[in-house]
């Protein structure tokens, strides 16, 4: 039979509030444990070749030194010869990434002109190396 109330009604509402702190503990208790066996996961990843990755161009770097000697990597060119060879990178990299590292001595000019011609050959992933302050 039925409990009834002082008054003789049955009893038409539940509380919930016990049952909604059990969902919340075990809700935070389903996150700590989700994100403590996901960082602590151990794989031994697979070994790949040392042949350098085809997705990943090579960053060329672009190195004007206090006498205003233009090198690409550690190569000196000329302007012209700078421009045919990164016409060529680039033709192979449509996405090729370039970094100018000018000496903090030589013309603004010089790296003006690199910048230039960089920007001729469509080149838009281009930066400049800075040093720290300081130093």
């Amino acid at each position: 039979m039925a409990e009834l109330r002082e008054d003789n009604e049955p009893f038409d509402d539940i509380n919930v509030t016990p049952m909604l702190d059990l969902a919340y503990v075990l809700l935070v208790i389903f996150i700590i444990m989700t994100t403590a066996t996901v960082q602590g996961i151990q794989v031994n990843l697979p070994k790949a070749s040392n042949t350098p990755s085809l997705s990943k161009p090579k960053t060329k770097a672009i190195t004007i030194d206090a006498q205003g000697q233009v090198y690409l990597d550690t190569y000196p060119v000329t302007m012209s010869e700078l421009e045919s060879r990164l016409q060529a990178f680039k033709a192979a990299v449509p996405d090729l990434p370039v970094v100018i590292k000018g000496d903090a001595s030589v013309q603004y000019q010089k790296v003006i002109d690199v910048m230039d011609l960089c920007g001729r050959l469509d080149i838009t992933q281009l930066g400049l190396v800075t040093g720290k302050l300081g130093k």
